[in-house]
């Protein structure tokens, strides 16, 4: 009888890393372990890299099997701005992606060069969540820093590169920073923001290197290259072309993979390249179930606690807002009557969160070449995939069959899915396929309630002639 075969997945995500080992045969998870990031919440929204160390290494060895494991990968958060010194120390605390302080200068990246160019050359064009708008905004206010810095990173590079001391990162991940394009790096626009392409990872698919000592892993275990949180969750689900998945976490992203490469000069569909040879069209909102559950504590109800009817309309947009492009924003509450409940209040929460999520399904099937069908069932992920209040209210808004695939962490899975195939030869969507993580509870759909989309919609330019630039 062959000796068990297990691999390591790593999800670094905006509040926590979680690791999961996996049967690399079977796809059954046998060790679990979670530790948790602290982030600011002041000005923006900053977290120290160290500490994603730290709590990578607690997650890994929480499982059980750090010293087996066969292989290892990472997905981490996507975005982020990781800049170090000569020394490979932080220059600062690391900018993420849904800190909007750089939306003055997303605008001037595409007043510049023009949207329709940038969404030519990058596939998207930036907002505030991208690296390039962070890194402009850097070099803008704390020059000094700027000046410091020897290498910048996104945060599953960052990992990797403490893990393997090579500095690598993947297609998927680097889709996401406003400078990469299917040929490379864009040296032109580089030059225009002030980066040197010495200080950015090499692009690699594959295996990153092999782990150094020093770290929670056996030194020389093999390390795959890793990508962003999306890419890897659509490997963990091991997805097919035009399949639509709608994620629900702290931020809420509706996405799928495509044969066709993106280019929306509107902004609403980043063009993300997959972590294989695809492509991944994607909307994000900034404001999602953590949004939700600070409504729900304001109104002094629990979670689940909603009641139908009524006429309010709330628009979450607690922390801005990415899609629509409102990164000034903060919440909206209109239409109030004497007869409102909170129960009420809080359904319209989750009306005005998923909203803009569905209202963006078809654009992002359309943006890469495929034909948008009703009667594929939406795949429903993220921790709000397990709230009945979610689950009924996206079925209610969207009139679609629903899949709630069983699996938990697939971010995790995906990376997962990346480690065991160095092992196995296979691609990392077809391991999670084998896996069968995309198996679960099949909703059926319900009539689409088109008066509470139609009152959103209509309340949304009340929202963009409240909250503009300061």
């Amino acid at each position: 009888m062959s000796a068990q075969r297990v691999v390591i997945g790593i999800d670094s995500s905006t509040q926590s890393a979680k690791a999961v080992a996996v049967d690399v045969d079977s796809g059954a998870v046998v060790g679990e372990g979670r530790a948790p990031h602290a982030v600011t919440s002041g000005a923006g929204r900053e977290s120290d890299p160290v500490q994603w160390w730290q709590a990578l290494c607690a997650a890994v060895e929480g499982t059980g099997h750090a010293a087996s494991a066969a292989a290892v990968s990472v997905g981490g958060q996507q975005h982020g701005l990781v800049t170090l010194d000569a020394a490979g120390a932080p220059v600062r605390p690391a900018l993420l992606w849904n800190d909007v302080r750089s939306a003055g200068q997303a605008a001037s990246l595409a007043g510049e060069y023009g949207a329709d160019v940038l969404a030519e050359r990058t596939g998207s064009v930036p907002t505030a969540a991208f690296t390039i708008s962070k890194w402009l905004w850097l070099c803008e206010n704390e020059p000094d820093r700027a000046a410091r810095v020897a290498a910048v990173r996104l945060p599953h590079d960052y990992l990797t590169e403490r893990l393997t001391g090579e500095a690598v990162t993947d297609r998927g991940d680097a889709s996401g920073t406003g400078w990469w394009t299917p040929q490379g790096y864009d040296t032109e626009l580089l030059r225009g923001v002030g980066l040197d392409p010495a200080v950015l990872p090499r692009v690699v698919s594959g295996l990153a290197g092999t782990v150094r000592a020093g770290g929670p892993l056996a030194e020389g275990t093999p390390v795959a290259a890793g990508t962003g949180d999306n890419m890897a969750a659509a490997l963990g689900l091991g997805l097919e072309p035009g399949t639509p998945v709608l994620s629900l976490g702290t931020s809420g992203t509706v996405y799928a993979v495509t044969r066709g490469r993106p280019q929306d000069p509107t902004g609403t569909v980043a063009g993300f390249a997959d972590a294989l040879g695809n492509w991944l069209p994607l909307a994000c909102t900034l404001n999602c179930t953590q949004a939700i559950d600070k409504i729900a504590e304001l109104l002094g109800r629990d979670r689940e606690a909603v009641e139908p009817g009524g006429t309010a309309v709330v628009l979450p947009y607690l922390d801005g807002e990415r899609t629509p492009n409102l990164p000034h924003a903060a919440g909206l509450l209109y239409g109030l009557r004497h007869d409102t409940t909170a129960g009420q209040v809080l359904q319209a929460a989750y009306d005005g969160a998923a909203h803009s999520l569905l209202a963006a399904l078809d654009d992002v099937l359309r943006a890469g070449g495929e034909q948008p069908d009703p009667g594929v069932p939406l795949l429903l992920i993220g921790g709000g995939a397990r709230g009945t209040a979610w689950r009924e209210t996206i079925r209610r808004l969207s009139g679609r069959p629903v899949l709630v695939p069983a699996a938990a962490e697939l971010v995790a899975l995906g990376a997962a899915a990346q480690a065991a195939a160095l092992l196995t030869g296979e691609a990392p969507d077809e391991v999670s396929r084998r896996w069968g993580t995309a198996r679960g509870e099949l909703l059926e759909p319900l009539p689409r309630d088109t008066e509470s989309a139609e009152r959103i919609a209509a309340t949304l330019p009340r929202a963009g002639q409240l909250f503009t630039a300061p």
